[in-house]
């Protein structure tokens, strides 16, 4: 895989020093299979990253501390989502950090059912009807 140190280095600083995910749950042996979308900053540091699996599960969201509300976020689920596109996915899915809701709704996601706790943190599925 492609940049994938660099992936997983914005993945475990946020995921898993930050939020306290366990590694063994961040890293679930589906990033081989997966398209990867990484973003960098001026400097072509990496500063965000997202994952679109072949089933249309948008995952691996993350934007580093530092590069927060700049669109970095936006703009990594607005590439996601041109992918899945290009890729002929009828509808997307995720799973969304219960406080990162809006931002999906922001773009269009839908969310379905109630919250319940994806690696201890409370999270809402949402899917997006993709437009070809």
């Amino acid at each position: 895989m492609q940049h994938a140190a660099e992936l997983l280095a914005v993945r475990r600083a946020v995921f898993i020093d930050e939020q306290g995910v366990p590694e063994a749950v961040e890293v679930d042996g589906r990033d081989a299979g997966a398209w990867h979308l990484l973003a960098r900053d001026a400097a072509g540091l990496p500063v965000g990253c997202a994952r679109l699996l072949p089933d249309a599960h948008i995952g691996r969201m993350a934007v580093l501390r530092g590069a927060r509300g700049q669109g970095v976020g936006r703009c990594l689920l607005e590439a996601a989502v041109q992918l899945g596109q290009r890729l002929g996915m009828a509808q997307l899915h995720l799973h969304a950090q219960v406080q990162a809701r809006g931002f999906y709704e922001a773009a269009g996601f839908i969310a379905e059912g109630d919250a319940f706790l994806e690696a201890g943190i409370a999270h809402v599925a949402m899917h997006l009807t993709v437009r070809h």
